[in-house]
């Protein structure tokens, strides 16, 4: 009778991993299908070690045409905004400025920032007024060539973007799109992304340090990308409960295993002493 229940339970456990392996994935999926091809979805498709492509040409605040490899020629703190956006966008500069004067690190001397507006309706008209209202936040005296606001091209905007894993979309007149910033070595190579839009001095100084030596860094906050979805039609990140719910029941059959294992083994190690 006990080799029957123990044989039915086990039955049950394994249907119990095959349904959070096989069916919940599928039933996540299947949400996520419209029957159409999928447009590109807004996020960050890290390329740590990758070039960074650096033969993009666009024109700074000052309307003068300007390449990437020129600017990249120590270490680079990248930002992918559009100058006009009324969430994300302005609270990520804002943090970065703040994080200017809370380092002992200084814009042009020891490392720059570059941001650059995937929306290529924008101008250098634009980024001046941007990078003004910017500037005003940091008290720190730094020559004004340590931060650079650029536009360009649609052409030019997707090449980069492209190669440091960034993607974006227009919606309604608006982009969805995710926060980060981008850590590129003086020889162009992606060393390392810091997501969201709020940061740790100590994080902000260490990635520029590592980026200097060109040292290649993991992303720690990547829970975000398993637990978080971004929602297109709420513009926001969403919990995803689907994927949580598989892991954890996945966990739950995992120790329901090792402790059924290990139990019989117990009973009959007592057997054989008696």
């Amino acid at each position: 009778m006990e080799k029957i229940i123990t044989s039915s339970f086990f039955f049950q456990l394994r249907a119990m991993i095959f349904f959070s392996l096989v069916i919940i994935p599928t039933v996540g999926i299947t949400f996520g299908q419209t029957g159409k091809v999928k447009s590109v979805e807004p996020g960050i498709n890290e390329k740590l070690g990758k070039q960074l492509a650096v033969e993009s040409v666009f024109s700074d605040e000052n309307n003068k045409q300007v390449s990437i490899k020129e600017l990249v020629n120590k270490p680079t703190v990248l930002m992918f905004v559009y100058y006009n956006c009324p969430s994300l966008c302005n609270p990520l500069m804002a943090e970065t400025a703040s994080l200017i004067d809370q380092v002992d690190l200084t814009p042009a001397k020891d490392y720059q920032l570059v941001c650059v507006s995937f929306d290529d309706e924008e101008n250098s008209t634009i980024a001046a007024k941007k990078k003004q209202n910017i500037l005003n936040a940091v008290q720190k005296q730094f020559p004004a060539d340590g931060w650079r606001f650029l536009t360009g091209d649609k052409a030019n905007i997707l090449k980069l973007a492209n190669s440091a894993g960034f993607s974006f979309k227009k919606e309604n007149g608006q982009f969805a799109h995710a926060s980060a910033l981008i850590l590129i070595s003086p020889t162009g190579k992606i060393t390392r992304y810091l997501m969201g839009t709020t940061f740790l001095p100590f994080d902000f100084k260490m990635a520029i340090l590592e980026a200097s030596e060109g040292k290649v860094s993991p992303t720690i906050a990547k829970i975000l990308k398993f637990c978080f979805n971004y929602d297109p039609e709420g513009r926001k990140y969403v919990l995803n409960v689907t994927r949580i719910a598989g892991g954890g029941i996945l966990l739950i059959a995992v120790v329901l295993v090792v402790v059924l294992s290990v139990k019989p083994r117990k009973k009959m190690s007592k057997e054989v002493k008696n």
